[in-house]
């Protein structure tokens, strides 16, 4: 294991995505980002988890399929709630 983001610790045994999409998740729900505020791109979240961007990529689904974010091809995702 090793630091990532905030201090949080993932868990490399198991699958990293579900872990990286529940933090962005707890902090979607603390009001880190306002509903309609662009959300970080996968560079720079791959970066603060210290992850690949396809790792982020796969969270950021989960998030969009949730109804949580909003992708707009070419101009990123955007909070929805």
């Amino acid at each position: 294991m090793s630091a990532e983001a905030g201090g949080m610790e993932l868990d490399r045994s198991v699958p990293v995505w579900p872990q990286v999409a529940a933090d962005l998740r707890r902090r979607l729900d603390a009001g880190e980002w306002e509903p309609g505020e662009r959300f970080p791109g996968t560079v720079t979240l791959a970066a603060e988890y210290g992850v690949t961007q396809s790792t982020v990529q796969k969270a950021v689904v989960a998030l969009r399929e949730e109804g949580r974010l909003r992708t707009v091809l070419g101009a990123g995702s955007y909070v929805q709630h």
